[in-house]
């Protein structure tokens, strides 16, 4: 399998030159790296060569990593029927940086766009309808981001007397607890409710 996937690197070095940036082959998958203003080339040659035929569209996910200057990852997914092959295509952008958006390559990219704009914040230029997805209308923030506050900024609740949705800031209604993290085969040094008559 990786003889496959290093013939296939070769190949795409080859048709592609200066457009593939760094190919890595882990995991029984060819991974590429590319910049944004070449991602719908690439993608395009990958969908249409005839000895790639990347024609099933998988998956855009993205990843977050604040401490690098290009913080996010967005990743696609393809799949070869054909050749029996998977691979990744990966593009480094900032906050800022809007990645062209694959919807008229893949069109089923719609919603994943909208799921990585809608988690991350990551910007796709020429989307057809670029908007929440997952969250509510007006929530603030993206919850995948490693900065998210893990409490969130406000929570939603229906107001029976008010009758409809309120939104408030986030109140914990308890202290964080302290766990033990003893394993449950070694036991605790304690005795837990319930467990008097055990002894």
């Amino acid at each position: 399998m990786s003889e496959a996937m290093n013939e296939l690197s070769a190949y795409l070095g080859e048709k592609l030159g200066s457009k593939i940036g760094e190919a890595l082959v882990a995991y029984g998958e060819l991974t590429v790296t590319v910049e944004p203003h070449d991602v719908i080339d690439v993608l395009t040659f990958l969908k249409r060569d005839a000895q790639c035929q990347f024609v099933s569209f998988i998956d855009i996910s993205g990843a977050d990593y604040p401490a690098r200057e290009k913080r996010f990852d967005v990743v696609y997914h393809l799949l070869s029927p054909r050749q029996n092959q998977r691979i990744r295509v990966k593009v480094k952008v900032d906050e800022d940086t809007m990645v062209p958006s694959a919807t008229p390559v893949y069109p089923g990219a719609d919603w994943f766009e909208r799921e990585a704009y809608d988690l991350y914040g990551i910007l796709f230029s020429g989307h057809p309808d670029l908007r929440r997805l997952l969250t509510d209308y007006g929530f603030e923030g993206h919850p995948l981001r490693k900065d998210f506050p893990l409490t969130g900024f406000v929570e939603v609740r229906y107001d029976d007397e008010a009758k409809r949705v309120v939104y408030e800031p986030v109140e914990l209604k308890q202290e964080f607890r302290n766990f033990d993290f003893l394993s449950p085969w070694e036991g605790t040094d304690y005795v837990l409710p319930g467990d008097e008559k055990a002894k």
